[in-house]
């Protein structure tokens, strides 16, 4: 038997509740896994507080991230007591996740742990780290400009916090973007040089406005995504991975033609895994003890519920880490 977060629908209305759960209730798979750690992002909120059409079936376990260790394998690339992290490839919404203490999935979505790291700090990064890190990597092979600042839109939330403390690392100055000034302290300890009130951005711009921003990451979409490309310098790069804000787009082709300005999609839910692995390893290099102070937080699958709404709300920083046995 083992726990689990477990996701009903009666009557139009989801339900969420922890139930104890046999083995034989997981769905197929060529790998079953101990499962340490999950965590909690912006789409495991929706579904769990029942927000938006995330699942797809029920009942379900949410949890699109884990990590844990393989406890018995039919596939030749993993075998028991490998230690494992599983993102993204439609888990918590079409297969079960990894809210639970144990789960089952194919080995073609499965990557290793890097060395030197463990669980909790694979979680730590999950699914926002991975994407932050692809972000990155698309702005640095884009060729991401140094001689201006580099904005982070919803820099809070998990793939901001990430995507800030990256860049910092590697050197650029760093714009975070907030709606919560009281959380200044808290992206300058990420290595913030800069905050940019949310609102700023948030307002319907001109086509083009001067020249501010050297590159940008945006999790956000809507008219703060349109904002961010009017303001961009000539040549910079913005690299979209969210719709926290909306999925439209109200811009024009201006940036485009007239400063050569570049908007890369990235996808993390379906990216292959050479460059998951290499993801991975450049955040174990970079990050190798996660965000500092105040960038992460742990619970158990009883708090899900209550965290799930405040997710949503945007109420909170940073990174969620689920603690699965507790």
């Amino acid at each position: 038997m083992f726990r689990a977060l477990v996701l009903d629908k009666h009557d139009g209305k989801v339900t969420a509740s922890v139930k104890s759960l046999d083995e034989s209730a997981l769905p197929a798979g060529e790998v079953t896994v101990a499962v340490a750690y999950s965590t909690l992002n912006y789409k495991d909120g929706l579904a769990i507080a029942d927000k938006g059409k995330i699942v797809r079936a029920f009942p379900m376990v949410p949890g699109v991230d884990w990590a844990g260790t393989v406890e018995s394998s039919s596939h030749a690339a993993f075998k028991a007591g490998d230690r494992v992290i599983l993102t993204g490839w439609g888990v918590g919404e079409n297969y079960w996740g990894g809210m639970a203490q144990k789960a089952r999935a194919q080995a073609e979505w499965l990557v290793k742990l890097p060395a030197g790291t463990d669980e909790k700090w694979a979680m730590g990064m999950g699914t926002a780290g991975l994407t932050a890190m692809l972000a990155v990597h698309a702005l640095e092979a884009a060729g991401l400009r140094r001689d201006r600042e580099i904005l982070v839109t919803g820099a809070a939330g998990g793939v901001g916090s990430v995507a800030v403390a990256l860049l910092a690392k590697l050197g650029h100055k760093v714009a975070a973007s907030t709606g919560r000034r009281e959380l200044e302290p808290y992206l300058r300890s990420l290595g913030a040089a800069s905050i940019v009130d949310r609102a700023e951005l948030a307002a319907p711009s001109k086509p083009l406005l001067s020249e501010r921003w050297g590159g940008a990451i945006d999790a956000v979409g809507g008219t703060t995504l349109a904002t961010v490309l009017a303001g961009c310098a000539r040549r910079a790069s913005v690299a979209a991975c969210g719709l926290a804000g909306s999925p439209d787009l109200p811009t024009s082709v201006m940036p485009f033609i007239l400063r050569g300005v570049k908007l890369i999609g990235i996808d993390s839910v379906l990216c292959p895994i050479p460059e998951r692995e290499t993801a991975w390893r450049k955040l174990a290099a970079l990050l190798p003890n996660g965000l500092p102070g105040e960038g992460l937080s742990e619970c158990g699958l009883e708090d899900l519920p209550a965290l799930a709404e405040k997710i949503v709300a945007g109420q909170v920083q940073g990174r969620i880490v689920v603690d699965v046995r507790r």
